[in-house]
């Protein structure tokens, strides 16, 4: 996937754990990280909103695009 996720190096510059993040945003510990290891085929809108509110980010700072050619690297 071109998409990379960011989500453990947000969490690890904010301080935040998994745990209180998940609780938060009303996702599952084990959804989050699913996410978190790029193993999911989207997010809802409703979700990086979320996210984004309680790490103070951007959705850029979470979604990176890498195209295929350099990921293959």
């Amino acid at each position: 996937m071109s998409i990379k996720i960011n989500l453990a190096v947000m969490l690890a510059l904010r301080n935040v754990k998994s745990k209180d993040l998940a609780e938060h945003i009303g996702i599952t510990e084990a959804n989050l990280s699913l996410l978190k290891q790029g193993k999911v085929k989207g997010i809802r809108f409703e979700t990086l909103d979320a996210i984004c509110d309680y790490l103070d980010c951007q959705p850029a700072d979470i979604l990176e695009y890498v195209p295929a050619t350099v990921a293959a690297d």
